[in-house]
Parts: C-alpha cells; sequence; structure tokens
C-alpha cells in the first residue's frame, strides 16, 4: 500500500470514528476521570501525565503488580510477552539488551528506546536489564515519544514504578526454588510514620542460578549467574501540597560465561556450546533519584533529580571455540546527571490543558577494549572517553471541546540540542616489541533538533476514545569509535514521521475493555551496523530508508469475578525501503533483522474459592505466547520461524501466607532467541529449556 493511499484510508477512518457512536458529552462531568482496570490494577497518575493511559491519544499497554506476580516474571526482557509489538531478544548478559517497539530499535548503539524507573532515564542499553521486584506498574507507550520524554526514544517508552510507602504497607518476604539450580530469595518492608507524613521502604533480593546450558569442552554450565539488589526510597509530605521522594537502587551481577553456539551458515547446523576460555560479565549499577513536587489547585511543579552510575567489566573467549584465537576484555563505565523541571496544568474540567519543561543532562562515558590475537602474540587496546551533555525545553497543550463536545486536540513541540566529543587512544603490545602507541584522535560535534506532534481525540460513549496522531521521531548521531577511515567516524541522526489511528473503549462495566491501534513508520537516514571493510568488528552508516506499519490490538474479559482472559496481538511489517550497501548489494525490500512479523498473547486466570478454613483459594494462570516470523540479518538468509511457548503457574492462598507451582516453556519448544557475527563466525542463542519451581509468599 502506498503512504498516499494508507493516509487516506486513516483520514477516513478517522471521520468514521468521530461519527459512529458520538453522543453529546454535555452532561457528562469533565473531571470525573474513567480508570482502565488491567488485570484488576487501577493506575494512577505520573511525573508528566494527568489521566490514566486508557484516556490519552496514544497505543500503550500496562503490566501491573499483580500481572507480574501471576506470571512470575522476574525481569525486563519477560514483559515482551505481554506488550504487542514489544521484542527484547536475550543477549545471553545483561550488559546489552536490545529493545525493539514497531520494528525500531538499535543492536549495536544508542537505543532507540527510552527507559524511566521512577523518572530516573536510563541512557544506556547496558543498564536495561533488571530485576522487576517491588514493582507497582511498568507501562509501554508504543511510537516516538520525544516530544514529552525526549532523547533517543523514537520507537517509544518504558515507564517503570516502583510501589510506593504511601500505598503499600508491611513486609512481604519471597523465596523461589527451582530446576537447573535456581533459587531466588527476597524481603521488603513498607511502612509510614505515625503522623503519616513521612513514608519508607526497604527491600533486598538475592537471585542464584546454576544455567541453563552445558559447555561441551569445559563439562560444566555455560552460564550460571549470581545476582544481589537493593531498593529504598523516602517519602516526605512536607506541606498538604509539598511532597518529596528520595530513590535509591543498587544492583551486583556476576555471570560466569554465555550460551554462544557456533552457527554453520552453509550446512544450516548449529553446534554445541564449545569454548575453552572463560568468560564472564560483572556489572555494578546504582541508580538514584529526587523528585519534589509541589501541588496548587491549579497547577503542580515537578522537579526531577537523577543520578546513574554503572561499571561493568567483561571477558570473553570471542571465537568461542576450544582454540585459543581471539580473546577480549571490555570494561565500561558511566556516570549520568540529569535535570528536568515540569509545570503542568492539572484542572480537567478546563478547554484548555498545557504542560512546559525543561531538561538537561551529562553523561561521562569512558570504555576500554584489548583485543588478544593469541596466533599473533599481539593485544589491540583502545581507550575511549565520550562525554556528552545537552538540553531541552518542550511544551504540550490541549484543546478540549473544539467544535464538539468530545473534539480534543493535542499539539506538542521540543527543541532538543546535544553536543558530544570523543577521544581515543589506540596502543599495540606485540610480544617482544615496545609498544606501539598510535597518535590520538579527538574530535567533537553537536546534534540539534525540533520534534513536533499532534493528536486529534474524540471522546465517543462513557469512555470510549478515537484518536489520529502524527509525530517526529529523531535519535541523535555520535561517533564510531573503530572507524577504519575519516568518512566514517561520525554518523548523523537518523528520522522518522510516524502515524496512528487507533479506539479503545470499554463495555458493559468493565466486562470487556479492548485497544486497537494502526500505525505507519517512514523512518530515513537510517542508522544500520555494517562489518568494517577489514571485516573485523563494525560501525554505523547512515545507509537506509524504511517503512514499517502494522497494528496492535489487546482486550481484556471478566466475565465471572474471579475469572478474566487477556488477549493481545500485534503484527509488524518493516521493510527496507531503500538500502543499497553498494553496486553489488541491495537489500531494497528485505525485511528489517530482529523485527517479529507477529507477536502474540493469550491469558486466562480463574480463582476458586474453597470455603476451607487451611485454604482460602486456588488461583490458575495459563498463558500461551507466540513470536516471529523474523530475519536475523539484513540479508534475510536466516531466520526464525514462528513458534509459541506455554507457561502456566498454580497459586495456594491462606490470607497472607501463599505457595505457587510454576512452569514455562511446558512443550520444550526448541528457537533461537539471538544471532550475531563476529570474527568472520556466524552465533547463535538457544531460548530457555523446561523450567519449573516453586515459591513462597509471606506479608506482614
Amino acid at each position: 500500500m502506498s503512504k498516499n493511499r494508507f493516509l487516506l484510508l486513516v483520514a477516513l477512518l478517522t471521520l468514521s470514528a468521530l461519527r459512529v457512536n458520538a453522543q453529546d458529552l454535555s452532561s457528562v462531568e469533565e473531571d470525573s476521570v474513567i480508570l482502565r482496570y488491567t488485570a484488576k490494577e487501577v493506575v494512577i497518575e505520573a511525573f508528566k501525565q494527568n489521566r490514566n493511559l486508557s484516556l490519552q491519544p496514544v497505543s500503550a499497554s500496562l503490566i501491573s503488580d499483580g500481572t507480574i506476580k501471576e506470571n512470575n516474571l522476574t525481569n525486563i526482557k519477560e514483559i515482551s510477552a505481554f506488550v504487542p509489538n514489544l521484542f527484547i531478544p536475550d543477549y545471553g548478559s545483561k550488559m546489552t539488551s536490545p529493545v525493539y517497539i514497531r520494528g525500531i530499535g538499535a543492536a549495536k548503539n544508542a537505543p532507540s528506546v527510552g527507559l524511566y524507573v521512577d523518572g530516573v532515564p536510563y541512557f544506556d542499553r547496558s543498564t536495561f536489564d533488571f530485576n522487576i521486584d517491588d514493582i507497582e506498574r511498568i507501562e509501554v507507550l508504543r511510537g516516538p515519544q520525544g516530544t514529552i520524554y525526549g532523547r533517543n526514544t523514537m520507537g517509544g517508552i518504558m515507564n517503570v514504578y516502583t510501589k510506593s510507602p504511601f500505598s503499600y504497607r508491611g513486609t512481604d518476604i519471597n523465596l523461589s526454588a527451582g530446576n537447573y539450580n535456581t533459587y531466588q530469595g527476597g524481603v521488603s518492608h513498607y511502612g509510614v510514620s505515625g503522623n503519616q507524613k513521612i513514608g519508607y521502604s526497604l527491600s533486598g533480593n538475592y537471585l542464584h542460578t546454576g544455567g541453563y546450558f552445558q559447555n561441551k569442552y569445559k563439562g560444566e554450565r555455560a552460564d550460571p549467574v549470581n545476582a544481589v539488589s537493593t531498593r529504598a526510597r523516602l517519602s516526605w509530605r512536607i506541606l498538604p501540597r509539598l511532597t518529596a521522594n528520595l530513590i535509591f537502587a543498587y544492583e551486583y551481577s556476576d555471570q560466569d560465561g554465555y550460551p554462544y553456539r557456533v552457527y554453520e551458515k552453509a550446512a544450516g547446523t548449529i553446534e554445541d556450546i564449545n569454548y575453552n576460555e572463560r568468560s564472564f560479565y560483572r556489572r555494578n549499577m546504582s541508580s538514584n533519584g529526587l523528585n519534589i513536587e509541589y501541588v496548587t489547585n491549579n497547577f503542580k511543579l515537578g522537579s526531577q533529580t537523577s543520578f546513574q552510575y554503572y561499571d561493568g567489566k567483561q571477558g570473553l573467549d570471542q571465537d568461542f571455540s576450544p582454540e585459543s584465537i581471539y580473546y577480549v576484555n571490555f570494561y565500561q563505565r558511566q556516570q549520568m546527571y540529569s535535570q528536568e523541571f515540569n509545570i503542568k496544568s492539572i484542572k480537567e474540567d478546563t478547554k484548555y490543558q498545557w504542560q512546559f519543561g525543561i531538561f538537561g543532562f551529562h553523561q561521562n562515558y569512558a570504555q576500554n577494549n584489548d583485543v588478544n590475537y593469541h596466533k599473533l602474540a599481539k593485544d589491540s587496546i583502545q581507550d575511549i572517553h565520550n562525554p556528552t551533555e545537552g538540553f531541552a525545553i518542550y511544551h504540550q497543550s490541549t484543546f478540549r471541546n473544539i467544535i464538539d463536545p468530545g473534539l480534543s486536540l493535542v499539539l506538542g513541540v521540543r527543541y532538543d540540542f546535544e553536543k558530544t566529543r570523543n577521544t581515543l587512544v589506540r596502543t599495540a603490545l606485540i610480544e617482544g616489541k615496545d609498544p606501539i602507541v598510535y597518535p590520538t584522535v579527538k574530535d567533537k560535534t553537536s546534534f540539534s533538533q525540533l520534534i513536533p506532534k499532534a493528536s486529534l481525540q474524540y471522546a465517543f460513549g462513557h469512555d470510549g476514545l478515537g484518536y489520529f496522531s502524527v509525530s517526529r521521531g529523531y535519535k541523535t548521531g555520535g561517533f564510531n569509535t573503530t572507524a577504519d577511515d575519516d568518512k566514517d567516524c561520525t554518523f548523523n541522526p537518523e528520522y522518522s514521521w510516524c502515524y496512528d489511528l487507533g479506539f479503545k473503549s470499554s463495555f458493559w462495566n468493565n466486562l470487556l475493555s479492548f485497544d486497537l491501534a494502526f500505525f505507519y513508520i517512514d523512518w530515513k537516514n537510517q542508522q544500520i551496523s555494517q562489518t568494517k571493510p577489514s571485516g573485523q568488528g563494525f560501525l554505523l552508516r547512515n545507509a537506509g530508508k524504511s517503512v514499517s506499519k502494522g497494528l496492535e490490538f489487546s482486550a481484556q474479559l471478566n466475565p465471572l469475578d474471579n475469572l478474566s482472559f487477556q488477549f493481545s496481538y500485534g503484527y509488524t511489517n518493516a521493510k527496507f525501503k531503500d538500502y543499497k550497501v553498494n553496486a553489488k548489494t541491495d537489500y531494497t525490500q528485505k525485511y528489517l533483522p530482529m523485527v517479529p512479523q507477529n507477536t502474540v498473547s493469550l491469558g486466562a486466570g480463574y480463582k476458586i474459592n474453597t470455603g476451607l478454613s487451611w485454604l482460602e483459594n486456588i488461583s490458575l494462570h495459563g498463558q500461551y505466547v507466540g513470536t516471529g516470523k523474523l530475519y536475523w540479518n539484513d540479508k534475510n538468509d536466516f531466520s526464525q520461524p514462528y513458534y509459541g511457548i506455554f507457561n502456566g503457574k498454580i497459586s495456594f492462598v491462606k490470607k497472607n501466607i501463599s505457595v505457587d507451582l510454576w512452569a514455562k516453556n511446558i512443550g520444550k519448544k526448541d528457537y533461537i532467541v539471538y544471532y550475531f557475527t563476529a570474527m568472520g563466525s556466524d552465533f547463535v542463542q538457544k531460548g530457555r529449556p523446561f523450567t519449573c519451581g516453586v515459591n513462597m509468599n509471606l506479608k506482614f
């Protein structure tokens, strides 16, 4: 379908939506916010949002703490199963977590999907993978969110919120044991002072996994993990209208090995994990935030101060073979500071609502790469220092009751400026010779962009919404630290225009609710990872134009108080519109890699009230998750066909004590979750096998 025809269809459907089921809303109170239930949880207001996601003109999904518990989710990657058109492949370690929404993502450089945890921005994809204990909810907004959220949110954004002691009280203890020598233990406490002005919380969690895959050469597990994490929160109602929240989070994780296998493309065979040198990844990460809010009858003024520290070290048998060919030591450190001020109107009964904000950050990034070429008795060392700072100002206006009481217009704009510097020092160590120190390479550049957004929305019925939005996507440029030619030292920003048409509604007192969205994305100046001319390593080039189009649908049915069904489906057709590597290689009309064409989730929950004094109820939860087909590279010569897995959980509950029996990948499905090339070879990682275990949860 051509772009013009698609836009014509969008316009016709939008006009139809404005006429169908429209009612005179003059009798409905403007400030009566209808809350949408997801897994029987209610959403509350956030730093930049006045209203529930179901009342906003954006394709979005919400994962509540109930959904997290019911489905035994332990890390951020597992939420992919509940969000249409979201794909987070399992890289095999926490060092990097590529995130794709609607086909927009990045495997090699800065993320194209934003992540905020309690208002703290996470800029580096090495920080994305963390445990989701003590989480209140996770919001996933699809489509460009740069107008409000800014930097590198071209694909969308994930907002994670932890529990507040003002809304949750008590002490929780949870213990878990599973196959593959997996153990987990956590404790958390939430309390308030006697005068209800100070709330506090503290939690700790420990996880040990013995590893899911065997290293044939060593005769031991390839991927054991130990991780310790803690969170603390202090909330203070300084005045009736003034509140402060101080948040601290720390995690240490230690992984010994990687489950990568050699893939023989010519024969189409996957080898056993079989490498001789010890591999590992260790990470220290601390994320901290101070949020201050002052609320009046007409507006809310907020301040968000953030600091994140990340320190990671990797040792990698790069050839993943029994021979000693390449070994890489990689060290990475980041300190990120940010400050944001936001002021917005909060009255829902006015025809005009507004929001202003200013944001600034400084990211100090350094890394050291040491590639050991065993057979050449040579080390190639790179020291890189890449500080970046930037600022942005943004505004959003909402005009309500335009012509018709249900018609509203949202206009937003953001100006984003960023400057970055890069210092590269290269050294070669050759056995028996003096070190070779190459001339230091220094460079600097800057980028700026105006990011607009417009949405037309129409409220119909009691809590229905139809909308059409146009938004600009933007991702900043940067440096290639390992470029062979001067022309490849930097790469420029990439841009997109995204068109959304969506409908949201619920029926019969929330018996049935659904969200439906269609999208079309025109993506230009695309940053594409390519193999260096030398054949060793990668670099980014602005080499492509792409189009991504599709739909998202999610629904929840609650026919009985103790019975619920959830369904979500995402379809993405993402292809290169223009991508010529050279005169002989043309990938135009090839599918974008790492983009599942279909994402499916079907879940059901049923609670049995036993009437017994020693057992109150039994809860049953089951889920089917489908993914694919997806291609792993630009050439489209290797793919993962569509596959589906089944998960289940049974909970036995007595007041504040529950025991859970859970299982994942019940059918023992064999599939690939990640693919990459390195040093001229192809490697894959298989998905986790059948796992099962038992949880015990106590609340005081």
